[in-house]
């Protein structure tokens, strides 16, 4: 399983029409009962954490019964389920979905001035006209993963505050581990995408997101891409990464971190649990904040993994609503899979331990300006520079290993000059 942010982004949903328009009131005047069906992309606990939520819910609520659906392609399947109206009363919403079209398919919640001071992810997350359409499951910080195990042994016990730091702590982990020191999983793709998240986090910027849309040269000398994409050429380029990337496998390397023959991976903090069930001992996996700091001060941008919403056909929305709140205020489901609770009052996970050592302050992006929304990533799919699927990612990679015949500079010219093209035609 991996997370919302982790899943490659689609292009464009491949729907139908508008299966309907939602009221300002998911449940409105409606009694709680009867049965709902819950969507899910949770297959490896569905039938143990989630049967646990179904007996409290079912019990809190008497005449309530929840069933689920755990789906594996979650993306593909759902994206078609929704040519129609059956499509779960409760589900997570599509990466896919624009947020012009969350009214369309999903019930709204509330509106954002109602909801943000009570939770998370609400303010600039699958909302529209100030609507909330869906709340999150969990929430992630951006930094990297690491075998603390394998760094201590080769000398480093903080965490690094630059990319020379970072890149000379990679050297003493190779020279005297072993250990692989930063795995890129590079056939995969998605998780090179994964560096993308740390941006905000390198400015220490909540509108880092809505001014990578307003430039013409991020990969310029000083600016958050180049330094975040600087630092995977120069780790490539080293030698600090596995051998030969086209061979790499995520499932495996979980337990080639955990086991510590990989030392470090660049990915949301979703990851932490996974990397634990992994290891000998909890306690060798830590999280640790990208290698930089701005003023004195680490950074780290958090935000929503998938969002639970209701379909806006459901016949049972009072029951749908209940489930949702439940699930987000009361089963504890965020800090229980090491994530930031979507719930403001609710304390850090103890998997960000190590973050909130290192004195990280976590910051949420701001939203982008109406009619703005989503422009960065627009942009970004227009040049052929999609962001978050890490395919430009693998070129960088290529390059630094000599498989493409391009240095950093014209590589990062070549990226310049392709998005300043791209933004002259949309903004």
């Amino acid at each position: 399983m991996r997370s919302m942010i982790a899943a490659a982004l689609a292009l464009g949903l491949v729907l139908g029409g508008a299966t309907g328009c939602g009221s300002d009131d998911a449940g409105g005047d409606g009694k709680i009962g009867g049965e709902i069906t819950v969507l899910t992309q949770r297959t490896d606990i569905v039938n143990t954490v989630f049967q646990d939520y179904k007996k409290k819910f079912e019990a809190k609520y008497p005449g309530t019964t929840v069933k689920f659906e755990a789906i594996t392609d979650y993306e593909g399947d759902v994206r078609v389920r929704m040519n129609t109206k059956n499509y779960g009363d409760v589900l997570l919403i599509p990466n896919s979905v624009t947020d012009d079209q969350l009214k369309s398919f999903f019930e709204p919640l509330g509106t954002v001035d109602a909801l943000k001071d009570k939770y998370r992810f609400v303010t600039n997350e699958k909302t529209f006209d100030g609507k909330v359409y869906g709340l999150s499951i969990t929430g992630n910080a951006q930094g990297y993963v690491l075998n603390k195990k394998v760094w201590t042994q080769a000398g480093i016990t903080e965490p690094p505050k630059s990319p020379e730091e970072f890149l000379a702590a990679l050297k003493a982990i190779k020279d005297k581990t072993g250990a692989i020191p930063l795995y890129t999983n590079y056939k995969e793709a998605w998780p090179l995408g994964q560096w993308e998240g740390v941006r905000g986090a390198v400015s220490g910027d909540p509108d880092a997101v809505t001014k990578l849309a307003e430039d013409d040269a991020p990969w310029a000398a000083g600016k958050e891409h180049y330094i975040i994409d600087s630092l995977l050429y120069d780790a490539v380029k080293g030698g600090y990464t596995e051998p030969d990337p086209t061979t790499t496998n995520w499932e495996q390397s979980k337990g080639l971190l955990g086991t510590g023959k990989i030392a470090t991976m660049m990915l949301g903090s979703w990851s932490i649990v996974q990397m634990q069930q992994a290891a000998a001992s909890k306690d060798d996996i830590a999280y640790w904040p990208f290698p930089h700091q701005t003023n004195g001060k680490f950074y780290s941008v958090i935000g929503g993994d998938y969002k639970n919403a209701i379909n806006v056909n459901s016949k049972n929305k009072a029951t749908a609503r209940a489930w949702i709140d439940w699930f987000t205020d009361e089963s504890n489901y965020a800090t229980d899979q090491g994530g930031v609770s979507t719930l403001k009052s609710a304390a850090m996970p103890s998997t960000l331990a190590d973050l909130t050592a290192a004195k990280t302050e976590l910051i949420e992006l701001n939203p982008a300006p109406k009619g703005k929304e989503g422009l960065a990533d627009k942009i970004g799919n227009s040049a052929e520079i999609a962001l978050f699927d890490g395919k430009y990612r693998q070129v960088i990679v290529d390059a630094a290993r000599g498989a493409k015949n391009e240095s950093k500079d014209q590589l990062f010219a070549d990226l310049n000059k392709k998005w300043a093209a791209a933004r002259a035609k949309l903004k």
